[in-house]
């Protein structure tokens, strides 16, 4: 029952902070849209940025990530960063609304609320960093920093995204997602295989 009422919450966070942004959505109608007392939602997290970080954890990419990383050890190099940038792009595209709304407001957001944004992207930065990191001890990819390696290939794609979907910009075309895939990881790959 307890977590099922989490969850509520957490949905509810969601789907009101994607409408309001954080600035606009109150705990008052997150509890009402989760159909809980607001003095419920405050014993399960003790603020209204508790429960932000915890939608931002739990509807980011990091945990898609960590569950990709462990199905993917058998795949190729070039095949598994087909199905991280398919499974990031797929998220990005559920989550539109949340991630266009907190980029307006991100300049009024209090420094909790901007460092919380910013430690999971690192956390995502950091897991596939280090799945590079296992690929160069395997001998497969050259020397190079994995950290920028990884902001590198998450940024090429939500560049994308974020000028298709979030600028709404019309002299980007709505190209076939998996030649965009191809292109990106190709020009990814080539760059990092070791020779």
């Amino acid at each position: 029952m307890a977590k099922n009422t989490k969850k509520k919450i957490i949905e509810a966070a969601l789907k009101l902070f994607s409408k309001k942004g954080y600035l606009g959505a109150t705990t008052k109608e997150i509890a009402r849209e989760a159909k809980v007392a607001e003095v419920t939602l405050f014993r399960y997290f003790p603020s209204k940025e508790a429960l932000f970080e915890e939608v931002i954890n739990t509807y980011s990419f990091f945990p898609k990530l960590k569950a990709i990383l462990s199905e993917i050890q058998d795949k190729n190099y070039i095949e598994a960063l087909k199905i991280i940038a398919q499974n990031f792009l797929n998220l990005l595209e559920s989550k539109k609304d949340l991630i266009k709304i907190m980029h307006s407001e991100m300049q009024r957001y209090p420094d909790q609320i901007k460092k919380i944004y910013e430690n999971v992207i690192d956390s995502t930065v950091n897991l596939l960093s280090d799945y590079f990191k296992s690929l160069q001890k395997e001998g497969i990819l050259r020397d190079f920093n994995t950290e920028i390696a990884a902001r590198a290939f998450l940024g090429m794609f939500f560049s994308y995204f974020y000028v298709r979907e979030i600028k709404e910009c019309v002299s980007v075309q709505k190209s076939n997602i998996e030649e965009i895939i191809y292109v990106y990881v190709s020009i990814f790959a080539n760059g990092t295989f070791r020779i």
